[in-house]
């Protein structure tokens, strides 16, 4: 009886240290936070470069989903990615650089709950692991129809997209300069060739 009352307590320590969305929101710092797994992971400042690239994507999506029923976001916006509505059981938030929604029920005046159709993360050198491996195996586990991955540094762009297996495939990597077809979006095409060419 001692021993499973000695597990009980120590389950109920582990699961305090896990943070929940509600947390997150009773932060009143100016820091900002993504959670992974009830994990708290500070966001670091991103550079000029990094902003340049998603406000030019951002823009670009904006322009074509102009009276459309799909909506370009940019980060800041918190992502409760399980989509439930109870921030208490919610462990995983992202910000994600760049989001396109397609289904505004999703969409409320603090978050999104639920997974957006496309999610873009430019690399910055400390997200680089965040981005390419455990943000990506989020993003394909909640369903993230689309997910890329920009590396500026190598002047790549991955595309995954997800099958109907729910997993991700990469049809094609593609060259920073080379114009991107948006899969989740009919005739969209996304281009950094200029602000690209000049640096």
């Amino acid at each position: 009886m001692k021993e499973k009352e000695k597990e009980r307590m120590e389950n109920l320590a582990l699961q305090k240290e896990k943070y929940t969305y509600e947390d997150l929101q009773k932060m009143d710092d100016d820091k900002r936070y993504e959670l992974i797994d009830g994990e708290l992971y500070l966001m670091s400042a991103p550079t000029v470069s990094h902003q340049e690239i998603v406000g030019e994507i951002y823009a670009q999506l904006r322009n074509y989903l102009k009276g459309k029923k799909c909506k370009a976001l940019v980060s800041p916006v918190d992502v409760c990615m399980s989509g439930v509505k109870n921030p208490k059981k919610e462990y995983n938030v992202l910000q994600p650089d760049v989001i396109v929604l397609c289904d505004e029920n999703k969409l409320t005046d603090k978050c999104i709950l639920g997974s957006p159709d496309l999610v873009i993360e430019v690399l910055s050198p400390s997200s680089r692991k965040q981005d390419t491996f455990v943000k990506y195996n989020l993003y394909q586990y909640y369903g993230v129809k689309e997910y890329w991955i920009i590396d500026a540094e190598a002047g790549v762009i991955y595309q995954y997209i997800l099958n109907d297996k729910n997993i991700y495939i990469l049809p094609k990597t593609y060259d920073i300069t080379e114009d991107v077809k948006v899969n989740v979006l009919k005739d969209c095409i996304i281009s950094l060739k200029d602000i690209v060419e000049e640096k």
